[in-house]
């Protein structure tokens, strides 16, 4: 008797076993262009890469090649930018801070050195007028050498950096604003950047592997997280909700929609990276696509390592691509093409 009930046992996980299989591979050909593309393109994406797409209150396609999964924690590099400028605006929520706000009235020394008429949203969309220098690899590596703290880097922006410009008349992108802008609340708050982090984002967005302090580094709000491919769709579920999370409000739907809204125009643009080629910028975030009116259509936040997140809000849906090989204007071509055939299969519900 317990010889039958043993075969039973085993043929009935086996059967389970081919359904949960057979689910998997209907489920990718539900979008077998998809598939093609990302995995035509495992070169110029890197060996490791991980692609997810959510919609419709569900992850609709995960595919991964090499060796890394949606739970491997990567650098991101400046995909970090859109969490640390979600991260702000929950103060903005709470009125603890104004967008208005001089960077001056918590910074003295930027008075004493003459730049703290520079305002929050400058900070938040790289129009601070302040010198910057180009987002390399090097110089990410380099911070960490050189600083102890982020109030010891900002500090020396106070000091050295030059005000070059008028704030809000130009763009230069880099990792200047965005850190003075977390460093701001880090004492709005009386708490270290990635605290703050973890109790306003982390922890709400069931982040499992996210931090800006790996390894003793010094938080770098600009450009230095870690991540998982997993916990950043978590972040944009939230924004594509317009900063709802499992019926939670993390984030106002007033504030998502300002970080949405373009603070750049061509003219004004000095430095972006080539593969940000066309895009204007937002709070943290650039404005991939927007419609004739200019209303932000596609919000993305790519990152050197190779990382490239974005929320399509006339599509309905959010996609991550997640990989740990450099950016360049060139493989930056190859994002874009993947996402055509995204597109494909959901169609446009606001033109």
């Amino acid at each position: 008797m317990s010889l039958k009930i043993s075969s039973v046992r085993r043929y009935c996980s086996l059967f389970l076993v081919f359904l949960l299989f057979f689910q998997a591979v209907s489920a990718q050909q539900n979008y077998p262009e998809i598939d093609r593309a990302f995995k035509m393109n495992q070169q110029a994406l890197g060996k490791d890469a991980v692609m997810m797409i959510y919609r419709s209150g569900k992850i609709v396609y995960e595919s991964a090649i090499g060796d890394i999964t949606s739970g491997s924690q990567q650098r991101i590099a400046s995909c970090s930018k859109w969490l640390t400028a979600a991260l702000v605006m929950t103060f903005v929520d709470e009125g603890k801070i104004s967008l208005e706000d001089t960077i001056g009235k918590f910074l003295p020394i930027f008075t004493k050195y003459g730049k703290g008429q520079i305002k929050i949203w400058h900070c938040l969309s790289h129009t601070a007028g302040l010198e910057q220098e180009p987002v390399k690899m090097v110089t990410l590596v380099n911070r960490n050498a050189k600083y102890n703290s982020l109030e010891e880097e900002i500090n020396d922006f106070a000091k050295k950096r030059s005000s070059i410009a008028i704030p809000g008349t130009e763009f230069r992108y880099g990792n200047v604003g965005l850190n003075i802008a977390a460093r701001v609340v880090e004492i709005v708050s009386g708490k270290g950047f990635e605290e703050i982090f973890q109790e306003r984002l982390g922890k709400p967005l069931n982040f499992s592997a996210t931090t800006f302090t790996k390894n003793g580094e010094i938080a770098n709000p600009s450009g230095g997280a870690w991540s998982t491919a997993a916990d950043y769709m978590n972040f944009e579920i939230m924004f594509l909700n317009k900063g709802v999370f499992k019926g939670k409000r993390i984030l106002s739907k007033a504030s998502t929609e300002k970080m949405l809204q373009a603070e750049t125009n061509e003219s004004m643009i000095k430095y972006r990276p080539g593969a940000a080629k066309g895009f204007d910028y937002g709070f943290g975030l650039w404005i991939q696509e927007k419609d004739a009116n200019g209303k932000t259509l596609v919000a993305s936040s790519p990152g050197l390592f190779g990382t490239w997140p974005y929320v399509d809000y006339c599509r309905g849906y959010a996609c991550i691509i997640f990989t740990k090989n450099l950016l360049t204007e060139k493989n930056a071509d190859i994002y874009i093409a993947i996402k055509k055939e995204v597109d494909k299969y959901f169609p446009a519900t606001c033109k």
